[in-house]
């Protein structure tokens, strides 16, 4: 009797691993949209598991991202794959490359190229799926499916639009060139700053900006102190004439004093010429509460 059992152990830890599939069941299978003028979100949630999501955050181009409630598949590399449907035959696979399992409830954020395959895919009829393999636990796969989804991805795109131009890493800071030589802003300048401008109305917590004007070499000392200035307040107020108030505002200048490359020929010059502006968080200032005045028995006739 142990030799049998031994021998119908042996079998079964001899066989491979059946696979681990997640995925929603296709009459509730669900796609929605989030988003605001700084990220938008086309998820399916996945039945059991977590959810699939594209993301577009302002300024770049979409991700994939895969959220796990528990952590359902261990650490390491997967395959990402733009599967064929069972109902399109002869139409294989498409290997999007690997990418790394985490901890946490973000298992992967994938490249912007594998995402942009996923949607064609998904546009197609394909799915997106995850295979993971463990010598563990074997292989797992994770499917999203592209039911419902061309709707779902025009209602994506609806709010992509609305995105603002940059996000806050990509606009916090900024090199405002006078390549002119003079005092007026540019054309290009005025846009840089007004991409800045859009960004601080649609987030009150960007509410502090540094200005640091610089020059090129080519004057006296003095001179460049003050083209330095002047520059940094045609900045200051192009921030004021749309709506940034002045206290908001730290002006400084430096003359000739940091350059970013040496003042060697004119081109470098140019790039001298320049007001850096910097975007900031600033916590306000705790409100004090005045003490409640209080009475000293002793102090009473």
């Amino acid at each position: 009797m142990r030799q049998r059992y031994l021998a119908l152990l042996s079998m079964f830890a001899s066989l491979p691993a059946m696979a681990l599939t997640f995925q929603t069941r296709l009459e509730n299978i669900e796609w929605k949209v989030e988003g605001d003028k700084f990220e938008c979100r086309l998820i399916q949630p996945i039945t059991d598991f977590g959810s699939g999501v594209f993301v577009r955050r302002a300024g770049e181009q979409a991700i994939f991202r895969l959220n796990a409630f528990n952590a359902m598949l261990g650490e390491g590399s997967a395959t990402l794959l733009a599967a064929a449907a069972p109902w399109q035959p002869g139409r294989g696979d498409i290997n999007l490359g690997s990418v790394r399992i985490g901890r946490g409830q973000v298992l992967f954020n994938s490249s912007q190229a594998q995402a942009a395959s996923l949607v064609r895919g998904l546009l197609e009829g394909r799915t997106p799926l995850v295979r993971h393999y463990s010598s563990t636990s074997g292989t797992s796969e994770v499917r999203l499916l592209p039911v419902k989804f061309r709707q779902a991805y025009s209602d994506y795109e609806a709010c992509t639009t609305k995105l603002l131009p940059k996000n806050f890493e990509q606009v916090r800071q900024s090199q405002i060139g006078f390549p002119g030589g003079g005092i007026d802003l540019d054309n290009q300048a005025r846009a840089n700053l007004q991409v800045m401008v859009e960004y601080m109305k649609a987030d009150p917590s960007v509410n502090h900006i540094t200005l640091d004007g610089h020059s090129d070499n080519s004057g006296n000392r003095l001179t460049n102190r003050d083209l330095s200035r002047r520059r940094a307040l045609a900045v200051m107020d192009f921030f004021k004439e749309n709506g940034i108030q002045e206290s908001q505002i730290t002006l400084r200048f430096h003359g000739e004093q940091y350059p970013l490359v040496r003042n060697s020929n004119a081109a470098n010059r140019a790039k001298n010429r320049r007001v850096s502006v910097r975007l900031e968080r600033v916590p306000a200032p705790e409100k004090t509460t005045s003490p409640v005045g209080t009475t000293n028995p002793a102090s009473v006739s």
